[in-house]
């Protein structure tokens, strides 16, 4: 009798992982340019012929202006303009050149004035085949600025004296001014970004602890929750709450593919972490050209709707802010509860001690490594969700803008320490906002960098990491 091969099943699950993660990543393209935006101006895409005029106008902890009226003057003609729930307006142009860019201040958000209006109009430079664009942020009138706040969108020159805004956008409760002590609020937006922070960053840990894997395309996972969060709420019209549900979802399908196509393939194969390192960089580029082909490089807010502050002290927080704080304190618990008090917890701790040892008693290591990369990824998706709302939008470098910070707050904690992870973010996080006392804002997360390299000179094994003996 003739033997019948028995197929390899590590092998069907690569192929089924591969065609699976094709058809999540070409439904994902065909959801997000299929579906129009909700309530949303007429798409503008850069040609030969055409160029996008993009203009964003936002309330910094609350989220974007809609309803506001602009107009768009350039090249012998005026074009009037409406922001979307997005609080976004496209203009399509058709010669390069200078445009005039202004608002109408009468249709800001009651109570609200432009924070510079000095800026209003503003004049932006586009070219042909480009985007180009301007973001105005309107405020409470005691908060108007001495200097010029207004940004451009895609990286143009600024004008009239505008500043850049940075790439992330500023914190919620950074921004809060009225009625409060400076230093107080920004050692509470210090915590709350920490907070949060430590949430995406979280998942890299686990992911070091139980393999040595440096995972550089972590700032991916947490682009994608961002950006699933303003499909989800922006083009398929889901609540706030279901489309955190639903990035999350995602982050762990994609944390499941990764490890089951390309790096459990890798490690049955022997190779080393250093080459898997290299890998995870170039699965990083992928996704930031991927996320910009999708979404463009646009600053993409997250509409959720909650608007209201609370004064605590000298302090204000807004609602918003509270709530994202309380699903992140919720994670963060249920993460620890289960490394220190399940036999699950158990068991991944000791893959992380010894991999070989736990093996010979009988624990499934492969099973305990891929369940880590899925709550890895589940938690960037949901820290990627809760940044985007607190930094007021995401963009297709999100997540790769913030990976220096998470990176230092592993390092600072202590590689492949959960909790050093969570204490090293909250102490990055209060660094990166009390800096603005001293520095320029778009210098802010330049700190994280002096952190890493005094931590790496002065104690390597973090705050709660071990010491090693090398040699």
């Amino acid at each position: 009798m003739r033997a019948v091969a028995c197929p390899d099943r590590p092998a069907l699950v690569r192929r089924g992982g591969a065609a699976l993660l094709a058809t999540l990543l070409l439904t994902l393209a065909t959801l997000v340019a299929g579906v129009p935006a909700r309530a949303a101006a007429t798409a503008c895409t850069p040609d030969d012929t055409t160029a996008c005029l993009n203009v964003t106008v936002t309330v910094p902890g609350t989220g974007p202006a809609a309803d506001v009226s602009l107009t768009v003057e350039g090249d012998g003609t005026t074009v009037e303009a409406t922001t979307d729930e997005a609080g976004r307006a496209s203009v399509p142009v058709t010669a390069a050149g200078d445009y005039v860019v202004e608002v109408d201040e009468t249709t800001l958000p009651a109570g609200t004035t432009l924070r510079d209006p000095a800026a209003n109009p503003a004049t932006v430079t586009v070219e042909l085949g480009r985007s180009a664009g301007r973001i105005f942020q309107a405020v409470d009138p005691s908060e108007v600025a001495a200097s010029p706040t207004t940004a451009p969108a895609d990286g143009e020159t600024p004008a009239d004296g505008a500043t850049a805004a940075p790439e992330t956008g500023t914190g919620a409760e950074a921004g809060a001014t009225r009625g409060t002590n400076r230093v107080a609020q920004l050692v509470l937006a210090g915590l709350v970004f920490g907070l949060l922070l430590a949430l995406a960053s979280l998942g890299a840990n686990l992911i070091y602890g139980t393999t040595g894997l440096s995972n550089f395309a972590h700032g991916e996972l947490v682009t994608l929750g961002g950006m699933m969060a303003f499909v989800a709420v922006q083009r398929w019209d889901l609540p706030l709450w279901l489309a955190i549900v639903v990035a999350t979802a995602t982050g762990a399908l994609a944390g499941w593919l990764l490890n089951a196509v390309i790096f459990a393939p890798l490690r049955r194969r022997g190779v080393g972490v250093t080459q898997q390192m290299i890998v995870t960089i170039g699965l990083a580029l992928a996704g930031l050209s991927t996320f910009l082909f999708i979404f463009g490089a646009q600053p993409t807010p997250i509409v959720s709707g909650i608007s209201a502050r609370i004064q605590i002290g000298p302090v204000q927080i807004s609602a918003q802010s509270m709530i994202s704080v309380a699903i992140a304190v919720v994670a963060l618990a249920v993460v620890a509860f289960t490394l220190s008090r399940t036999r699950l917890g158990r068991a991944t701790r000791a893959v992380s001690d010894n991999p070989a040892l736990a093996a010979a008693t009988g624990i499934r290591v492969e099973s305990i490594i891929s369940g880590v990369w899925v709550v890895s990824a589940a938690l960037a998706s949901l820290g990627g969700v809760l940044l985007a709302l607190y930094l007021n939008s995401t963009r297709f470098n999100f997540g790769s803008t913030l990976l220096l910070l998470m990176f230092a707050a592993i390092t600072l904690g202590g590689l492949g320490s959960p909790l050093g992870a969570v204490l090293g973010a909250v102490v990055i996080g209060l660094v990166v906002e009390l800096s603005t006392l001293v520095l320029p804002s778009d210098m802010r997360y330049a700190s994280a960098l002096v952190i890493l390299i005094l931590v790496l000179l002065l104690r390597p094994q973090g705050i709660l990491g071990r010491a090693e003996r090398i040699g």
